[in-house]
């Protein structure tokens, strides 16, 4: 009977210890929640983040309301957000970008240890393409192209120390050759010029070059993931034409604060991985040739671990200076 009435005891304080969290869990959020995005009006980042936005307040009650926070390859809002309360009610939007900062920028946080991660959202690719005047029809022939004339090819991209850089940079060195690279401010600017031939080469993400593509406008070469796109299936991989070991990708994911309550993180992970699976959600990604990842926020940790270490790798290598 004694024993009995222990285990009584003790499962009995074993709920009311249980229940404040249950209870903050169920009721979060109780006010509206901040979703800081890095980056002005417009972009990816910015689409991904009102989608996801939109959707949680519907389904959690409450809204979400985007901030854009740009400036300094977006280290200006996420510091904003890193150094915010850990209460669930700031949240940030992050992209790939976040992983290559770290080895371009001085930060004023950890990029790992300052942070929670909640959920990585959708991947995509990137789509090497060519202006036509440059007469180069495969992957090969943009190589020994490279190699052989090595003023002939100019890449463009979003910025110095930027994904696209960094990814371009990475091709380079594993195909043997020096890379003339052509920074700009965005993406935007980057294609711009390389339609207008000023510059001949870009490693983009596939959603913005595909429709140029299409209207024989540029020329694809390669996609920098393992699989080609369903959209565009006879367009090879980078993998399959002579480099094995490359892949890069565009992501997007939600992070908070360091010390997020474990409760918020599963909710939020939840409520984020149903949304993202839905039929408008997966129409919306794959218009940009993206598709929803999900997965557990320890599984986002390791992404975003390992990619730091990586493009850091790959800034050393190249001499990739602070813009």
């Amino acid at each position: 009977m004694r024993n009995r009435a222990s285990r009584c005891l003790l499962l009995a304080i074993a709920a009311l210890t249980l229940a404040p969290s249950i209870g903050r869990a169920e009721a979060y959020p109780e006010r509206p929640v901040k979703v800081v995005v890095p980056f002005p009006p417009g972009g990816g980042t910015d689409l991904i983040a009102r989608f996801v936005a939109r959707r949680l307040g519907a389904s959690l009650g409450q809204q979400f309301l985007v901030e854009n926070k740009g400036g300094a390859g977006g280290i200006i809002g996420i510091e904003a957000g890193v150094k915010s309360p850990a209460d669930g009610y700031t949240l940030m939007l992050v992209s790939s970008s976040y992983t290559t900062n770290p080895s371009i920028y001085k930060l004023n946080f950890d990029p790992v240890q300052d942070i929670m991660p909640i959920i990585q959202i959708a991947q995509g690719p990137l789509l090497l393409a060519v202006n036509p005047s440059l007469r180069v029809e495969t992957l090969g022939e943009l190589v020994s192209t490279a190699k052989s004339n090595p003023r002939a090819v100019y890449f463009a991209s979003a910025g110095q120390g930027s994904v696209m850089h960094l990814a371009t940079a990475l091709f380079a060195s594993m195909a043997g050759f020096n890379l003339n690279h052509v920074p700009y401010r965005g993406t935007g600017p980057a294609l711009t010029d390389t339609l207008a031939g000023q510059t001949n080469a870009i490693l983009a993400p596939a959603g913005l070059i595909l429709p140029y593509v299409k209207a024989r406008r540029l020329r694809a070469l390669a996609v920098s993931t393992p699989h080609r796109l369903a959209a565009e299936p006879s367009i090879p991989t980078i993998k399959e034409s002579g480099l094995p070991r490359f892949e890069a990708a565009v992501w997007y994911g939600l992070i908070g604060p360091k010390g997020l309550p474990s409760e918020v993180v599963k909710r939020l992970n939840g409520e984020v991985a149903k949304i993202i699976v839905q039929p408008e959600a997966v129409e919306i990604l794959q218009r940009e040739d993206f598709s929803p990842k999900g997965g557990r926020p320890e599984d986002f940790l390791a992404t975003i671990k390992s990619e730091i270490a990586l493009w850091h790798r790959v800034a050393v290598d190249a001499g990739v200076k602070t813009p």
